[in-house]
């Protein structure tokens, strides 16, 4: 069984975030081509973002620690902070940290 504590995870992404240049930092905790489903989290410091992009793949988003924006081409823009928890809509998306953030991606890969 693997383990991960998720509040020191945060804190170092989040410090690496803080130093890297495109202000955003990502460890994946589980999954690879022998998996179906995949989890990631991903720092952002405030104001850097993911920018949009495409996915058909059924995925949820659960904000860790922050606050941010999951915008799409729909204009069903979600803001999150800690706790929150979204289904991401199958639409082009992007990821806006308004503070420094870290989120949960989870993804059904196949």
């Amino acid at each position: 069984m693997q383990t991960t504590r998720l509040p020191d995870l945060v804190d170092q992404l989040i410090a690496t975030a803080r130093e890297a240049h495109s202000g955003r930092a990502a460890h994946t905790l589980h999954g690879n081509s022998a998996h179906h489903l995949r989890q990631t989290v991903i720092a952002l410091t405030a104001g850097n973002s993911l920018s949009d992009h495409e996915s058909t793949h059924e995925a949820s988003l659960q904000v860790l620690r922050g606050r941010v924006t999951l915008t799409t081409t729909a204009d069903l823009d979600w803001i999150g902070v800690a706790g929150d928890l979204v289904i991401v809509p199958n639409s082009r998306q992007g990821l806006v940290a308004q503070d420094d953030s870290a989120v949960l991606l989870t993804v059904l890969t196949g």
